[in-house]
């Protein structure tokens, strides 16, 4: 059954924002499931400040965005809240509204973990086509745990940087809190109670204004977004005017708070050891995020994804390489669908097919080119690709019971 929603209700507009890692793409994910089983119309615009565009591969396998129901357009390469990125906003907004002859019911927008909320809010205060309802902010809690001695030095150390004409990840992680109309805790099931109820003390003592919740897993109502008040700009208003006074540049907001961001790219795959060592010897809480496609020496049929958010790793299987069924003699092609297949690999660029690893590495400029040189030092060499095609198999210590796949 479609929901009704009312004709002269301009559309809703709701952010998704929080810091890296903080489970932004996992709602985002969930509410387009949703929207295809409720027959909800909805525009989706998601960030991505790598030139990769991990998410917006991600997200474009959901079913509500393959079928057509649901229009996503990615924005990246940029900061969304920069100048570049609020230009190409302006235009997603325009195509979203143009998509379909459905009506719109509800626009989602992901951002960047580094984009600023404020940028955003003041567009929306005089974008009159639409209505910004919801800023969510999502909280990773085993960041504020590991970071901020379970919450209790995010003030303190916020008041220290105000007072220095410093600005850091910290600044942004509680300038992101400041704004948010609601703001969810996640992954707060791996923390003791006391920890927990310390932390959502915390955060309504920053941003008495907004309901602080637990999420778990992105489980969010999309039905329960549609009615939500207008965005609060009132109460803002004096943070915004603030704030613009350091956020005056575009220098500043396009690459904000010391972050830098590198990309990986090669058709050889990892050697599992060596990617497991360099994990454990050169990750740090400077290197917020990474994430991509990749493949491992030891498990050559399968597309994995890499998603890493502070000291977590997490490794997906996302499918199975064109190249790898191709190999396989007990596919189950016909010999038809086979010789096309061959035919789509011809067009790869890479020596292994379509065989590839692509991945982004988001984190502090002073630590991010190590870690990255790292990971690129495990990398199959030429004598160990040898020795792989005639057989060798490696030892992988990593775990076994990867089994998750995308629908």
């Amino acid at each position: 059954m479609p929901i009704a929603v009312s004709e002269n209700r301009p559309i809703s507009v709701i952010i998704l924002n929080g810091f890296l890692g903080s489970g932004k793409t996992t709602l985002f994910r969930n509410l387009l499931t949703q929207s295809k089983k409720l027959n909800l119309h909805i525009g989706a615009i998601v960030n991505d400040m790598s030139e990769l565009d991990v998410d917006g591969e991600l997200l474009g396998n959901n079913p509500a965005i393959e079928e057509g129901d649901s229009p996503l357009i990615s924005i990246h390469a940029c900061v969304l809240s920069s100048q570049q990125g609020l230009k190409k906003l302006a235009s997603a907004l325009d195509k979203l509204t143009q998509f379909t002859t459905q009506k719109t019911q509800l626009i989602l927008i992901e951002t960047s973990g580094s984009c600023h909320p404020m940028p955003l809010i003041q567009f929306f205060k005089e974008y009159n086509e639409m209505t910004l309802t919801g800023v969510f902010t999502l909280v990773d809690s085993l960041t504020l745990c590991h970071d901020f001695e379970n919450g209790q030095s995010l003030v303190p150390a916020f008041q220290k940087n105000l007072a220095s004409g410093l600005r850091d990840t910290t600044n942004l992680l509680v300038e992101q809190i400041l704004f948010g109309s609601h703001i969810f805790l996640t992954k707060a099931d791996r923390i003791p109670d006391l920890q927990r109820h310390a932390l959502i003390e915390t955060l309504r003592n920053i941003n008495p204004n907004a309901p602080v919740q637990q999420l778990q897993f992105g489980n969010m109502s999309l039905s329960s977004l549609l009615d939500l008040p207008t965005y609060d700009f009132q109460s803002v208003a004096i943070l915004t005017e603030e704030l613009s006074r350091e956020l005056s540049t575009e220098v500043e907001a396009d690459r904000p708070y010391n972050i830098a961001t590198r990309v990986i790219r090669s058709d050889k795959p990892f050697h599992p050891t060596r990617l497991w060592d360099v994990c454990h010897e050169y990750l740090n809480d400077q290197i917020y995020r990474s994430k991509g496609f990749f493949w491992l020496a030891s498990r050559d049929k399968f597309a994995m994804l890499w998603n890493q958010a502070g000291s977590g790793i997490n490794l997906e299987i996302v499918g199975s390489w064109r190249a790898s069924i191709a190999e396989d003699v007990d596919s189950g092609l016909t010999e038809m669908e086979i010789t096309e297949l061959k035919k789509r690999l011809e067009d790869e660029s890479g020596r292994f097919g379509d065989r590839h690893c692509n991945l982004t590495v988001i984190g502090d400029k002073s630590n991010v080119d190590d870690f990255t040189t790292a990971l690129e030092s495990c990398f199959l060499s030429d004598a160990e690709i040898e020795v792989w095609r005639s057989g060798h198999e490696f030892s992988d210590p990593w775990p076994q019971t990867i089994k998750k796949v995308w629908n």
